[in-house]
């Protein structure tokens, strides 16, 4: 089997990671009423760790081991998994349920009841979970021999056994030896999230996303497609600037809700786990009930770009005044275009290398005192995206010509940029506006940079951006 190649580097990496993953928390209390062997798993479990004949391994780097392992693999052809050879055990919150049938043989748990950093699946032969591993059970999982990798949706998950390339059940047998629950039942707290922070970090936590509402197109529809085998996926929207940002639920066919309409006549929130689709591709949200959809606001509508004046706008056709200075490396803004658009790239790819690079496209200055309430939207197309490598400044003191290094720079729009979707492919060519970015604390005159940073040669997303627009009411 290849995973045992992986003894070794398993090992090295858990013996960095064992200091810090110990439990420092002498408060193990023992549950009274779980029934007798269960009682007595999860006491010896308690009394191992105390003992140091077991190591509590946090959710975050048992993720990390497999994840060392994936980072290290090429091609197809290999398991997305590995079996753990060491005395670990983990604990989680279970954040899923499975009592309306919209999850199957599986739950998920996340690493705290509030503001969690990490969750994993878990996979099992069993049926009604939830009775057992209801919503906010701490749960103890021995991993000993067990297995860690992808399932079939490429989310990080622990199992008993192995299927085909990927990570399989716990069995029957294996659950009453392996996975214990404690008495305890904490109140899992979702994290409030709009639709454009919700990102990859956040699979298999609970969470809220706030303002949001099913489209006026999906009225008469229900949760489920008729015309589906499967699994259905509804679009999710919430107003974000001038447009859109969207996300998907997803439901199952053997939902208990299946057939129930869509609410479509107000938005308000929604809370779910956040999954991916079949295959890895999309980020979902599965709901446990129905009852964590409450739209009992009035719907939302974008902001019109009509109601607002365009005091500054460049579209690329050239370079222009725009300055390019480099303060590391050689590769640098230019500008470029393709099927009649014209943007500023910058990419950090050369002949299958990543170089470091910072390099800095500046403003001609602007007079931020002629106006009020000023904001800046910006369009921009992303391919191979791997991290994301830009920044966005502004100066009051910087002089043209100059190294940038030696001026004063205030770092705006982070969260907007780092909201805009993410392409990982091939050019797409498709321009997204990030939301509106205030600039109405920046007085006098003052220059606007975008800053490609590789981050030491890491990241080399190729970043086009084809307009920058500043607003004022």
């Amino acid at each position: 089997m290849k995973t045992t190649k992986l003894l070794t580097l398993l090992l090295a990496l858990f013996a960095s990671i064992a200091i810090t993953s110990c439990v420092e928390d002498d408060d193990y209390s023992v549950p009274n009423n779980l029934g007798s062997e269960e009682n007595a798993g999860l006491e010896q479990i308690l009394a191992d760790i105390n003992s140091g004949d077991l190591t509590e391994i946090s959710i975050a780097d048992l993720k990390a081991l497999y994840q060392a392992y994936e980072d290290g693999q090429s091609g197809f052809d290999y398991d997305h998994f590995i079996q753990i050879p060491d005395n670990l055990v983990v604990k989680g919150y279970v954040t899923s349920s499975d009592a309306t049938g919209n999850f199957y043989k599986e739950f998920y748990m996340q690493d705290a009841p509030e503001n969690p950093t990490a969750a994993l699946g878990v996979l099992l032969n069993q049926v009604d979970s939830y009775n057992q591993f209801n919503i906010g059970r701490e749960v103890y999982i021995k991993l000993k021999d067990m297995y860690v990798g992808y399932n079939s949706n490429e989310v990080i998950s622990v199992g008993g056994k192995t299927d085909d390339q990927e990570v399989g059940q716990f069995t029957a047998n294996q659950i009453p030896t392996k996975i214990f629950r404690s008495e305890v039942t904490e109140t899992i707290v979702p994290l409030q999230l709009s639709l454009s922070q919700i990102s990859e970090s956040n699979v298999g936590m609970f969470v809220t996303a706030t303002d949001v509402q099913f489209p006026e197109n999906l009225e008469g529809s229900t949760y489920g497609d008729p015309s589906e085998d499967f699994d259905t996926q509804r679009t999710l929207q919430a107003c974000e600037g001038f447009g859109y940002s969207n996300f998907i639920v997803e439901t199952s066919s053997f939902s208990n809700f299946y057939n129930t309409p869509l609410p479509t006549t107000n938005g308000g929130t929604i809370s779910g786990v956040v999954l991916k689709s079949y295959g890895g591709d999309n980020l979902v949200m599965l709901l446990n009930d129905i009852s964590d959809v409450e739209f009992n606001n009035s719907r939302c509508t974008p902001l019109d770009i009509n109601d607002f004046n365009v005091v500054f706008e460049e579209t690329f056709d050239s370079q222009g005044s725009w300055e390019v200075t480099n303060t590391v490396g050689t590769r640098d803004w230019y500008n470029t275009g393709f099927g009649g658009e014209n943007y500023m790239r910058a990419t950090a790819f050369s002949s299958g290398n990543i170089d470091t690079m910072v390099s800095w496209l500046i403003s001609p200055s602007i007079d931020f005192d002629a106006q009020n309430s000023e904001q800046l939207l910006l369009e921009i197309a992303d391919a191979y995206s791997n991290g994301q490598p830009l920044k966005a400044y502004y100066s009051n003191d910087y002089t043209t010509g100059t190294n940038p290094d030696d001026a004063t720079w205030i770092e705006i729009g982070a969260d907007e940029i780092n909201a805009l979707g993410v392409n990982t492919g091939f050019y797409d060519n498709n321009y997204e506006a990030t939301g509106l970015i205030d600039l109405s604390m920046v007085t006098g005159n003052a220059v606007l940079a975008f800053v490609y940073d590789s981050n030491n040669g890491t990241i080399s997303t190729t970043i086009d951006l084809s307009d920058v627009k500043i607003l004022a009411e």
